[in-house]
């Protein structure tokens, strides 16, 4: 009787020790348990601050700080880079458009990562690219340029915010279809792409809505033409490429992406917060984008990997007609 009652001692003991351990196991797994990071894979003064407003409150829904965290280079290659191969646990991101994830894996083999190296989390933000060229140039209009171009074939000179970007790219498809050439001159970002257009070291840029917006409602910048589908809310006057009888078009939407094999769980729960943030703080986080340009664009896990594999197909459609 006493060894019987002593297993059963022994045996509530073993199952109460085995409860607490699973209890604290438990709570170790709870995501999130420490900060999180948002690797912004360029200098301050762009992408940050389309980011900004939600993170800044999706804090708020996981119980802990998110924060943004900057590592430029390689135009957004040593950031992204970082980040896919981080552990896969949620608590390191990368902030970005299609550019540093989709864009420059496709035509730099040597950065070590795809797209399929990440997990797309949330897109946020909705932020197209357009062309733009001093209000003192005599080009009123795309069609005005075009038809100049053709007689000076190289002569007329862009610059973007870096070699292979986006905004690299699309300038040089639109120059494949309308049969004409233009010299690309690259900058280390938008913010300095614009300065060059403003000091007249180059004709025009492709460049990001935000750091064009206050040049252009100051009247010292013209905008010939927007790369998205539709035309923006802030430029309700210009008209798109595929408007302008061009086959080509490039929303850009910025997001969060965690590295690949991160937890669908923990996904989902950083998704959440997003989806909160905007719910609760839409008209703050609208009304502090527009003053961008931009707007929100809220696409889950599942719509915003749709939308990334879309831009990996156009983008390897325009490198392979840039190599014929």
């Amino acid at each position: 009787m006493r060894a019987k009652l002593f297993f059963s001692f022994g045996m509530a003991v073993a199952i109460g020790v085995l409860g607490l351990f699973g209890t604290q196991s438990m709570a170790a797994e709870k995501f999130p348990n420490k900060p999180i990071q948002v690797i912004i894979p360029f200098q301050p003064g762009d992408t940050d601050n389309l980011l900004r407003p939600f993170v800044e409150k999706m804090g708020e829904f996981l119980g802990q700080p998110v924060s943004l965290v900057y590592k430029p280079g390689a135009a957004g290659a040593v950031g992204a880079g970082f980040v896919a191969a981080s552990k896969p646990d949620g608590y390191v991101m990368v902030g970005t458009s299609q550019s540093s994830i989709v864009v420059v894996p496709l035509t730099n083999k040597d950065v070590g990562y795809t797209l399929e190296s990440f997990a797309p989390v949330a897109a946020l933000v909705a932020s197209d690219s357009l062309l733009v060229v001093q209000s003192s140039s005599p080009w009123k209009t795309l069609k005005d340029l075009v038809e100049d171009s053709k007689k000076s074939p190289g002569k007329i000179t862009y610059t973007s915010s870096g070699t292979f970007g986006v905004n690299h790219l699309i300038p040089e498809a639109l120059c494949k279809e309308a049969g004409i050439k233009w010299t690309h001159i690259p900058s280390q970002g938008s913010g300095p792409a614009i300065t060059a257009v403003l000091g007249g070291h180059v004709n025009m840029a492709s460049t990001a809505i935000a750091p064009a917006l206050p040049h252009i409602q100051a009247g010292t910048l013209r905008p010939l033409a927007v790369f998205g589908v539709n035309r923006l809310k802030a430029f309700p006057d210009v008209p798109t490429l595929k408007e302008l009888g061009y086959n080509i078009s490039s929303p850009g939407y910025y997001g969060i992406s965690a590295p690949k094999g991160t937890p669908k769980e923990v996904v989902n729960a950083i998704y959440a917060a997003a989806k909160k943030a905007v719910e609760k703080y839409n008209d703050q986080i609208a009304t502090r984008l527009a003053s961008l340009g931009v707007e929100i664009k809220l696409l889950g896990p599942e719509e915003y990997a749709v939308y990334l594999k879309s831009q990996n197909d156009l983008f390897s459609g325009v490198l392979k007609t840039l190599k014929k």
